[in-house]
């Protein structure tokens, strides 16, 4: 049990420490969209951590270490691209406004109170699968259900990857300008990109399930579904989306929330 409280304390400074330096990253360039892509790359830099911190070397440490690393890459690459080309988020720009003229706050205690502080702990829960999946040294081989796990992991990759760039070549075309993305993944669901989440953070808790430490990580998934369904992932995206555009709603009716689903035909919409 101290061996894995100590690792569980070494992520939570390494966490603390990566974000503390972005923070000042941030509020140096007066703004805060770059913690985005920290969100992915944090967890694989918690995964390599982890995998150090118990020696790596086993089937299962380099299944969960690899598998994370290669969506934290994907993920935090891309929300830096996506940074670079779009420019400063409008939720955050909107939010720190906010907490400057209503409350007097701030840029870097408003960005810490309300983007950073926040999210640190969420990270360390979400990160659960690749920490106590890793703790315990036996087994060490990756059975059928963490195959699984792998297998699931990689689809979910993959799916995600393939989405995004669906929908970055979309947005490119001027001819689209204006109008809903309802082609390729996004025909069958709305959000290929967090089913993709998903999918990964599912596979990689089922490859750690197989140790007893493991088990108890399924609180992370759960906790990511939550957070992409009830909370900041679909609500935030659709009510901005059907505000922008009118078309947004039928495409809401026609087509699948979250599971990818063959689409509606038009009258039953």
């Amino acid at each position: 049990m101290a061996d894995y409280i100590v690792v569980l304390a070494v992520n939570a400074g390494v966490i603390v420490c990566l974000f503390a330096i972005a923070w000042a990253i941030c509020v140096a360039m007066r703004d805060c969209t770059p913690v985005d892509s920290l969100w992915g790359l944090g967890m694989g830099v918690v995964a390599i951590s982890t995998y150090l911190q118990t020696g790596g070397g086993t089937p299962r440490r380099m299944v969960l270490t690899g598998l994370c690393a290669a969506w934290a890459l994907r993920l935090g690459g891309y929300m830096l691209w996506r940074w670079r080309d779009h420019g400063p988020d409008g939720r955050y720009v909107r939010m720190l406004d906010k907490a400057k003229a209503e409350r007097g706050w701030s840029y870097g205690y408003a960005a810490f109170r309300l983007v950073f502080l926040l999210q640190m702990p969420l990270l360390w829960l979400v990160c659960l699968p690749v920490q106590l999946g890793q703790i315990a040294s036996m087994p060490a081989q990756v059975g059928l259900v963490g195959l699984a796990g792998a297998a699931l992991g990689t689809f979910g990759l993959m799916f995600e990857t393939l989405a995004d760039w669906q929908l970055a070549r979309f947005k490119k075309d001027p001819a689209n300008a204006g109008k809903v993305m309802d082609r390729g993944l996004w025909r069958y669901t709305r959000h290929p990109n967090y089913f993709g989440d998903a999918c990964v953070w599912w596979g990689l808790w089922l490859v750690a399930a197989e140790t007893r430490p493991g088990l108890f990580a399924i609180v992370g998934p759960i906790y990511l579904v939550y957070t992409l369904t009830r909370w900041s992932g679909v609500p935030t995206v659709e009510g901005r989306m059907r505000r922008r555009k009118p078309d947004y709603e039928a495409y809401m009716r026609r087509t699948s929330g979250f599971i990818p689903w063959p689409p509606k035909p038009p009258e039953a919409a």
